[in-house]
């Protein structure tokens, strides 16, 4: 199983960003409206006998971080310079870097990433020649709630995602922030 966790925004705020990719021109490949998605831990491909301790994983990283609130800012590329791969939206949220330090932290062995968290939601990858798309400034927010854990299946058609679990966070007794 190709697995990540990962948070979803509502419908309205992937409208808004599906609607910023009109702007692509060339070989860049946008992501599906309804796939962006701001990524938490990618593992890549897993047994699916790790799932119960996955799940352990995002239950105990759901109880460390309480609901927040995030806000997509403007877009950059990976990388920075030169040939860009990606064009993304940035992510704030103070919930953030402690959900995704969370999950990495109990998931070190598994990550197929070895990158440092940069919250972002991609909008396109480039898949040849391709000229960069000026910046984008959004005024977006959303509620995080919750996470998932997503199964990745790689098709011709680009990658089909199924919620394989649900982690929603909780306001925790000490009064966490929100």
């Amino acid at each position: 199983m190709r697995l990540f966790f990962g948070v979803f925004p509502p419908s309205l705020v992937q409208q808004e960003l599906a609607a910023a990719q009109s702007v692509l021109r060339g070989n860049w490949k946008p992501v599906q409206e309804k796939q962006l998605h701001l990524t938490l831990a990618f593992l890549g491909d897993v047994a699916a006998g790790a799932l119960p301790g996955l799940k352990r994983a995002g239950k105990k990283a759901a109880a460390a971080v309480s609901p927040f609130d995030a806000r997509v800012k403007g877009t950059g590329y990976f990388p920075a310079t030169g040939r860009p791969r990606v064009w993304f939206a940035r992510v704030e949220g103070e919930g953030l870097e402690p959900l995704a330090t969370a999950l990495r932290g109990e998931l070190a062995e598994l990550l197929d990433d070895d990158h440092d968290f940069r919250a972002h939601i991609t909008l396109a990858r480039r898949k040849g020649p391709a000229p960069r798309v000026g910046p984008r400034v959004f005024d977006l927010s959303f509620p995080v709630d919750g996470f998932s854990l997503v199964e990745s299946t790689l098709t011709p058609r680009g990658p089909v995602y199924e919620i394989v679990e649900h982690f929603s966070l909780k306001e925790r007794e000490s009064g966490g922030t929100k």
